[in-house]
């Protein structure tokens, strides 16, 4: 309904500017990602257009991403997700909250497709950065060391160092989203099964 009440406005509205992002994500959260995806695509389309600010674009960039990603192209978010971090590094520098929530984004997705070496580079950047300026108890800061700590442990190459550190990082990790969010919160069981993850690599043994 809102999409539809300014159909008839031209491009430049920023009532149907908004409505169109509205759509693609209100499509995008109720699980019809064909049709959000058409939508954003559709939308950065016209925010290249019309000369929208690089902020803008960069919006519009994170949430096709992140349709992407939940379509499965994880290739494709990656790429998009890539410009994402570097426009934000770029505009804000990198210790802006949207510059690490992107980089963050896009060391997930290289989480997810095992290039671990590019993740753990890039999370070595970020993490201090994050720890120093959100704070050790932040649900982003907390998500990047719990990533990092998986592509540390699912490397068939980590060593055991690597091992030793996913485990030191993921017993706090676990510590600190239990006495954050508390023990019934549905990730607080999850952090804990990637502590036991990783202690189970560890005793196994790197290379």
């Amino acid at each position: 309904a809102c999409w539809k009440t300014y159909l008839g406005r031209p491009e430049t509205d920023q009532f149907r500017s908004n409505a169109m992002g509205l759509l693609g994500m209100g499509l995008a959260s109720a699980g019809h990602l064909a049709d959000a995806l058409t939508v954003q695509e559709a939308e950065l389309a016209m925010t290249r257009r019309l000369g929208e600010s690089e902020d803008a674009i960069l919006v519009v960039q994170g949430n096709l991403a992140s349709t992407y990603s939940m379509l499965g192209n994880i290739e494709k978010a990656l790429s998009m997700e890539r410009d994402v971090y570097s426009g934000r590094l770029k505009l804000h520098g990198e210790e802006d909250s949207n510059t690490l929530r992107a980089a963050g984004n896009y060391a997930v997705s290289l989480h997810d497709l095992q290039r671990f070496e590019e993740a753990k580079s890039l999370f070595r950047k970020t993490i201090p950065v994050a720890r120093r300026t959100l704070g050790e108890e932040n649900v982003l800061t907390l998500r990047m060391r719990w990533t990092y700590a998986r592509v540390l442990y699912l490397d068939e190459g980590a060593s055991l160092d690597d091992l030793h550190e996913a485990v030191a990082t993921l017993e706090s990790v676990a510590h600190l989203w239990k006495r954050i969010f508390g023990p019934a919160h549905p990730e607080t069981q999850k952090a804990q099964e990637a502590l036991k993850g990783a202690r189970e690599a560890l005793a196994k043994g790197g290379v």
